[in-house]
């Protein structure tokens, strides 16, 4: 692991630390960690763990290229779903514990998960759950895996 991307599972329990903090100072209100934070998260762990190469931030449809020419989208998550914009060619979902660590959910082609999302959502979103996805990833041949190199 690179220098920065190890210090992201303690950086996470510091976040995690602080949301608990502000749901004591505020009963009954919900601090969560998502969207770009997230996101953000999940693409720096992934492009270390995997070798790719991020793309400039916001691109459409991918968040990186694999040492081998994929085009990669990166999901993360901390919920029990993420949401697909579009069927990416090859898919990385990382689960993000309140420990720090980054588990792979799914890694392989996008395109069996594209076919297996719900509907789409007023955000333009199509969802699918993580246990499904985790499912979806034991179908997933080796030889079609990005290995980890890190």
């Amino acid at each position: 692991m690179t220098s920065s991307v190890a210090k992201v599972p303690g950086l996470i329990r510091d976040l995690y630390a602080i949301v608990g903090r502000l749901e004591v100072e505020f009963p009954g209100r919900k601090f969560t960690l998502d969207g770009h934070l997230v996101g953000s998260i999940g693409e720096v762990v992934a492009a270390d763990r995997y070798g790719l190469e991020l793309l400039p931030a916001s691109a459409e449809g991918h968040d990186a290229t694999a040492p081998d020419g994929r085009l990669v989208q990166i999901k993360a998550t901390q919920r029990k779903s993420v949401g697909l914009r579009s069927g990416p060619e090859h898919l990385i979902v990382l689960y993000l514990t309140p420990a720090g660590e980054a588990e792979e959910v799914y890694n392989g082609s996008g395109k069996p998960v594209w076919e297996a999302c719900g509907k789409m959502q007023k955000n333009g979103a199509r969802p699918i759950g993580v246990s499904r996805l985790r499912k979806l990833a034991a179908e997933v041949p080796v030889g079609e895996r990005l290995p980890k190199v890190r």
